[in-house]
């Protein structure tokens, strides 16, 4: 097993895809996984270190595990079939080990909160054409498709905030009875009036 570390996330050129970057701790091979852009976004969170307000799936995975008394050893890319690569979860629950299958990207994004090792097998890389004469280009938040993604819907969340405190400035005598005639304008005529 080869060590690897994430070198970013891109965008393929005609697909518009998430890849992820991963190179080894030399600089010398690259891995280059499509990925979906939900599991791109939650590497994408970590890397440009974006708060949000509540867990995310993958850090609710992360506590699940660590609250039932389990602990995340590590994550390894272990094989690539019809161009669908592998990973497993190494796992240590109270001393009995186990091994999860899982996404690479769903891997990738629990280690990365975790803390814990990126492995790729060996026979991954020598199957993949992972030889780079050059490195990799470092991870810019400007273009990483995927923290466009979310600044976009961070910029939409903040438009419908600033609608809502509009609309309550704006009719300040809002009040139960106000709203009741108002829902009950909006009813449509049938039998199944509420």
């Amino acid at each position: 097993m080869v060590r690897m570390e994430v070198a970013g996330l891109s965008l393929d050129k005609k697909t518009r895809a998430p890849i992820l970057i991963l190179k080894d701790l030399a600089g010398e091979r690259m891995l280059n996984i499509w990925i979906g852009a939900m599991e791109a976004m939650a590497i994408s969170i970590f890397l440009n270190q974006v708060e949000v307000p509540r867990p995310l799936t993958h850090d609710l995975m992360l506590h699940s595990i660590e609250e039932l008394g389990a602990q995340l050893l590590g994550v390894d890319i272990v094989r690539v079939e019809n161009g669908t690569y592998f990973a497993e979860l190494d796992v240590d629950m109270g001393g009995r080990r186990s091994r999860i299958d899982c996404r690479p990207s769903d891997a990738v994004a629990l280690a990365l909160r975790a803390g814990i090792p990126i492995l790729v097998s060996r026979t991954v890389l020598e199957t993949t054409d992972t030889a780079t004469g050059h490195s990799p280009q470092p991870h810019d938040p400007a273009t990483d498709g995927a923290a466009q993604m979310m600044r976009s819907a961070q910029d939409s969340q903040k438009t419908l905030e600033d609608s809502r405190r509009v609309a309550q400035v704006t009719d300040p005598k809002r009040d139960d009875e106000s709203l009741t005639d108002l829902l009950k304008k909006m009813q449509p005529d049938t039998k199944y009036r509420m």
